[in-house]
């Protein structure tokens, strides 16, 4: 018997628990939001209804995640629990040392404090903001090498997170000595959440061998870049993720990993790499700052929870219900004329700001503009990913990023199909009113990674 097909792809899952979320009215977000600065990430989590700010962290864990919890080993060195973790990882990414971290930007800070520094680069398909500032904060020079197609919003390529390869070419070429690593950004969140081909990533291995350069990712979001793999790649549509995956980490020599994205965490992560010499170096820098190797600033059942998000993460059924349902959001904005880049990414759906505001200029933060409306109209909270993040130099001057978007990152297992519903009509109400957003500038601004915490006011 023919296995039927059917247009709705339900949760593979039952909700098990549940919390309460306190039902705002539009004078208390006006008032809440004026409070914060007009800054999304300064408001308290109580006001906010819809929460799509990050999926970092922010997932629900599974019934055998809570229960790992309970198996958490506690010592300080040589927990059982580290080497529970330790395979899980392994079985995934064979890299030779596996070094836990609290999250993903300790393990930025670990590795380029040992290969960054003054006059060195470090090329990338698009770094996202933490590794930016965590490379810059050694003197190295961040630099971005994505394909055109993917700072096009409108464009339809499927790998829009490849990098490009012509332009690494001539960075290794013109600079290579400066170079001491390759990073791959898997998928590539400042781009929209698009994934980078196996191919991509097999040219990418090539021009490293070719200076002996070692090539890491960044592999936050990896389950994800493999079932784009194998819905959009020639010859890997029959292909289990889980081998896909060991495909991808069998082309890198390391990796940087946040675990509270795909691994289904709500702290932690790792760095991994094969290199002996570079791993106790790291290792020596990480006990100044994050603890002992054995538990890197985690506790024993955190180890265990991120041992069976690894197991979860690449489940398939689990997979084509989280791309689905975030193509479900994206695909509903765009029949209703918002602008949204194309393809759908896999972990959030990314308004293009600079489209729907056409009458802002880029250096008054379009995506700003509609990240703060998102929340005055239905209290949906959302992450400007444009000119507020990236548009600050080093050297203090300010220009336009290549885009201004507005990321709507879905948590995972958090949601249900009614709460994206609801999303989409505060969206559909935003658009009735985008011509008459006002724009922002920024009042007062940290150095660094200034979205954070960044005091903000309209420009009327």
């Amino acid at each position: 018997m023919d296995e039927p097909t059917f247009r709705t792809i339900i949760e593979p899952f039952r909700i098990h628990s549940v919390e309460p979320i306190r039902m705002t009215t539009a004078a208390e977000r006006a008032d809440r939001i004026a409070g914060a600065s007009y800054n999304l990430f300064q408001l308290h989590a109580d006001d906010v209804l819809i929460d799509l700010l990050t999926d970092s962290g922010t997932g629900a864990m599974s019934r055998d995640q809570w229960a790992a919890i309970q198996r958490g080993d506690e010592s300080y060195a040589g927990s059982p629990s580290y080497f529970v973790f330790r395979d899980a990882v392994r079985d995934l990414f064979d890299f030779d040392h596996v070094i836990p971290v609290h999250q993903g930007r300790a393990a930025e800070r670990i590795l380029f404090s040992v290969l960054g520094g003054p006059g060195r680069v470090v090329p990338n398909n698009t770094h996202f903001d933490t590794t930016r500032a965590n490379v810059e904060a050694t003197g190295a020079e961040a630099v971005d090498l994505v394909i055109a197609e993917g700072r096009d919003p409108a464009s339809h390529h499927p790998f829009k997170g490849n990098m490009d390869l012509d332009a690494l070419d001539a960075l290794l070429t013109a600079r290579g000595a400066d170079v001491p690593c390759v990073f791959v950004t898997i998928t590539n969140n400042s781009g929209g959440g698009q994934p980078v081909s196996l191919e991509n990533l097999r040219g990418v291995r090539e021009l490293c061998d070719k200076l002996g350069k070692p090539l890491f990712l960044d592999a936050c979001r990896f389950a994800e870049n493999a079932w784009f793999i194998r819905e959009r790649e020639a010859g890997q549509g029959e292909r289990d993720v889980v081998d896909i995956v060991r495909d991808i980490a069998a082309l890198a020599d390391g990796m940087t990993m946040s675990a509270k994205k795909d691994p289904m965490g709500n702290i932690g992560g790792w760095l991994a790499l094969d290199d002996p010499d570079l791993a106790q170096e790291c290792r020596n820098a990480l006990i100044l700052t994050e603890g002992f190797p054995t538990y890197g600033g985690l506790a024993g059942r955190d180890l265990e929870a991120l041992a069976q998000g690894l197991k979860e993460t690449v489940q398939h059924d689990y997979l084509r219900y989280r791309i689905t349902s975030t193509a479900y959001l994206g695909e509903a904005l765009q029949k209703a004329g918002i602008p949204v880049l194309s393809p759908i990414g896999g972990h959030a759906v990314y308004i293009d700001a600079r489209a729907l505001l056409p009458h802002l200029d880029p250096l008054q933060y379009p995506g700003q503009a509609v990240a703060v409306a998102l929340y005055e109209i239905g209290g949906v909270r959302s992450c400007e990913i444009g000119t507020v993040m990236f548009g600050r130099r080093p050297d203090g001057t300010e220009a336009p990023a290549p885009m201004d978007l507005v990321r709507l990152a879905i948590p995972r297992r958090t949601y249900t199909q009614s709460h994206m519903d609801y999303v989409i009509e505060v969206c559909q109400r935003l658009a009735e009113r985008a011509h008459r957003l006002p724009g922002y500038r920024i009042v007062e601004e940290p150095n660094a990674l200034r979205h954070f915490t960044a005091r903000f006011e309209p420009v009327h």
